[in-house]
C-alpha cells in the first residue's frame, strides 16, 4: 500500500493514522518533495476513476493565481499538477490497482482487507 502524503495536512495525517491503527504501514510518498510524474499521475487518475480537474485543490493559492477560470485539457491539468504539486488533492492511498482520496480519511478503510 502507498500513500501520497503531506505531513502538514491534518486529513493526510488522519488517514495515515487510520491505516496504522489497522496494522497497515504504507509506503509514504511525500509528494511535495517527490512529485509524481505525468505518467504516474495518469495512472493514479485511472485507478481513482477521476479526471485531472476533479483532483485539483481549487482553494490553493497556486490555483487561484494561475488557473482560476481557465479551461485546460486533461494533459494540461496533469502538467499543472506536476509543476504545482500543492494542487494535488491529498491524501491518495493506493493498493494494488485501486486508489481512493482520503477525504474524509475514513475512505482509506475501503482498501483494507
Amino acid at each position: 500500500m502507498k500513500i501520497y502524503h503531506n505531513p502538514r495536512c491534518s486529513k493526510s495525517r488522519q488517514a495515515l493514522q487510520l491505516l496504522r491503527d489497522n496494522q497497515v504501514e504504507p509506503e509514504i510518498v511525500e509528494y511535495l518533495k517527490n512529485t509524481p510524474t505525468a505518467e504516474e499521475l495518469k495512472e493514479v487518475l485511472g485507478m481513482l476513476g477521476m479526471k485531472a480537474e476533479d483532483l485539483l485543490r481549487k482553494g490553493e493559492a497556486d490555483y487561484k493565481e494561475n488557473f482560476k477560470g481557465k479551461t485546460l485539457s486533461e494533459e494540461e491539468w496533469i502538467a499543472a499538477m506536476v509543476e504545482y504539486p500543492k494542487l494535488i488533492e491529498r491524501p491518495i492511498v493506493i493498493k494494488n490497482k485501486k486508489a481512493v482520496v482520503g477525504r474524509p480519511p475514513e475512505n482509506v478503510l475501503s482498501l483494507i482487507d
